[in-house]
């Protein structure tokens, strides 16, 4: 079974989350971080739990610095949730994956 999630780099972020036809939540992450390292099961969960509905995309803050510079991404993990190619919600830290499928039902 592969990943849910989809890998999004800094030149793939315009087509696969500001053209996106369904909202799109995008996990500003990195490998040596733990919380991310926390949180990326439950994210793979609700990827999968949501697929058609909402499109779960992961951003590896090392190797994409312009995305997160461009939404002013401070601390990670950051969560931000687009719809229409606009952010409309976002959340730092770590969450559980129940708090995490709340925020998601917000958006759907």
């Amino acid at each position: 079974m592969g990943n849910a999630t989809v890998a999004v780099t800094d030149a793939t972020f315009d087509v696969e989350v500001r053209q996106a036809s369904v909202p799109v939540i995008v996990d500003f992450w990195a490998p040596w971080c733990g919380p991310c390292m926390q949180i990326g099961p439950a994210l793979e969960e609700l990827a999968t739990e949501y697929a058609g509905k909402v499109k779960i995309v992961k951003v590896n803050v090392d190797e994409n610095p312009d995305s997160p510079a461009t939404l002013g991404v401070r601390g990670i993990p950051a969560l931000f949730m687009f719809k229409g190619g606009q952010v409309v919600s976002n959340k730092v830290g770590a969450a559980p994956k129940a708090a995490l499928a709340n925020w998601i039902q917000t958006a759907i």
